[in-house]
Parts: structure tokens; C-alpha cells; sequence
């Protein structure tokens, strides 16, 4: 994909946009970036390529809390444009305090990635690790943002202004296909704080997160409550619960849960979070 010629037919405002996250790569040497598979690093990558090409290098974790959709995307995102692209295998269940999930296990977790990312990068000779915090993600909890401070992870996209409908639009603008990627936090998420996370939860979340998904509902979440089980869907959708009655329930008792409900708020990014405000 020829990205300098796609972001020509973007609209002026987009245009200069684009061009002031090009001005921001520009400046660098040697960038790795922490690809997650989800949009805003996905636009770190085709910025970053597109000032740096082979000066650049994207990295994804394979964990056992991420989906195995999210690498299968990270990769297409990288064929479609064809920078350089790398899986690395990190398991956070080696980790007591993770699975212990305190509220700050978002910090535990980044802290443990970020530093095997550095690692990485200093022995590849990689200069600058950036990450895709946004400028709409200081509005929920991030623990994580406290570890990409005390390592010096940059954060390209925050500290430019740009927010997700302006990265959405842009990935749009240049015809990628990620554009419209649904937000897709990791399965570690879905434990209360406190309840440990485990291998056989987290099985449990991506399973019933594909059967939903299979059943036409757009965006879920399986919140484990230990033998219960929470729901949460859009709320334009609450009806399919009453299409699907008998299938969900069936679904998820073969699970292993007993008590399967319905989040009558609906989804709502972070809800776990609320218990902390």
C-alpha cells in the first residue's frame, strides 16, 4: 500500500493531522511500537512506517489474556500496508501479582510488557518505544499510563491531541481496514479486583464473548463473577436476549456457571472501574 498517496485524498483537516503525527516520527531515529492490534497503535504503525519505513519495527504479545483475534488482526493490519511485524510469546500468568488482580494490575501488566519490549528493543537497536494511549483514555482508570511514565514510553498520540474518532477517521481516510475495530481490552478485564484471574476464567470469557458474537450482538462483555456469570451488551440490542433466551442460557451453563444475568446498564467501557470512584 502506498500510504504517502492515500493520505493525499484525505480531507484538509485530516491531512494536516496525519502529517503532524509524520512530523512526529520524523524526528526519530529508530522506533519500536507496542502494537496491540487495536486502532491506535494501528495508526502509531502506519505513521510510523510511513516516516521511518524499515526503521521501524511493530511488536505484539501473545498472552494468554489476549484474544488470538487480536493477533490475527495486528497481523492483516501488517500485510495490508507491509511494515515489519513481530509476535513475541509473554504469559502474565507467571506473575502472582497479576493473577492476585489488585486494581493496579493494569500497572503490573504493562510494567511487566513494556520492560520485555525495551529489552527487545535495546537489543535490536531500536531507540524509541511508543504506545497508543489516546487523548479520550484519561477519562476512564489506567494504572498502565503510571508504567509508560516511569519507564519513558512515549505516547505519541496523547500528546498530540488525537482522539479515537479522529483515529478512527483517519485509518478510514487511508483505507485501512482496521478502522472500525471494536475497542478489545484484555480478558483480565473482565474479573472483578480481587477475584483471581485464571486460565480457566479466561477460557471461559472467550468463549462465551464468541458464542454472543456469534449470535449477532455487536459489542459484549462476559464478566465472570465466579459462578455467575454478568452480561453486558448494547442496550439497542437488549431484545436479542429475549430471541436467544434459551441458547444463552444453555451456552453458558455448559460453561460451568449457575446463575447467568443480564447488566440491565448495558456495555459501558471500564463498568468494573466503577467501584473505585
Amino acid at each position: 500500500m502506498n500510504l504517502p498517496e492515500k493520505a493525499l485524498t484525505l480531507p484538509q483537516d485530516l491531512l494536516a493531522r496525519w502529517n503532524l503525527l509524520l512530523n512526529y516520527f520524523e524526528k526519530q531515529r529508530s522506533v519500536l511500537v507496542a502494537f496491540s492490534g487495536g486502532v491506535d497503535s494501528a495508526l502509531l504503525c502506519a505513521a510510523a512506517f510511513a516516516a521511518l519505513g524499515n526503521r521501524m519495527l511493530a511488536l505484539t504479545i501473545h498472552s494468554p489474556v489476549e484474544s488470538t483475534e487480536s493477533i490475527e488482526v495486528a497481523k492483516a493490519h501488517a500485510a495490508q500496508i507491509g511494515f515489519p511485524h513481530q509476535v513475541i510469546e509473554y504469559n502474565d500468568l507467571d506473575n502472582p501479582r497479576f493473577v492476585a488482580n489488585p486494581p493496579e494490575r493494569c500497572y503490573i501488566c504493562k510494567k511487566g510488557r513494556f520492560e520485555k519490549l525495551i529489552d527487545y528493543g535495546k537489543h535490536e537497536g531500536f531507540v524509541t518505544l511508543v504506545e497508543g494511549t489516546n487523548a479520550d483514555d484519561e477519562d476512564d482508570y489506567r494504572p498502565g499510563r503510571k508504567a509508560v511514565l516511569e519507564l519513558g514510553i512515549q505516547s505519541p498520540l496523547l500528546d498530540l491531541g488525537f482522539t479515537k474518532t479522529e483515529i478512527r477517521e483517519l485509518l478510514k481516510g487511508l483505507g485501512l481496514s482496521i478502522w472500525n475495530r471494536p475497542s478489545a481490552p484484555c480478558f483480565a478485564t473482565r474479573f472483578p479486583y480481587g477475584s483471581p484471574v485464571t486460565r480457566e476464567g479466561l477460557l471461559q470469557i472467550s468463549s462465551g464473548e464468541a458464542f454472543m458474537r456469534d449470535l449477532g450482538f455487536d459489542a459484549v462483555r462476559v464478566r465472570h463473577l465466579g459462578d455467575t456469570v454478568k452480561l453486558e451488551v448494547d442496550p439497542a440490542q437488549f431484545e436479542g436476549y429475549i430471541t436467544h433466551r434459551r441458547q444463552i442460557l444453555e451456552f453458558f451453563t455448559t460453561l460451568g456457571f449457575q446463575y447467568i444475568t443480564a447488566d440491565l446498564a448495558g456495555y459501558r467501557r471500564g463498568s468494573l472501574n466503577e467501584v473505585l470512584k
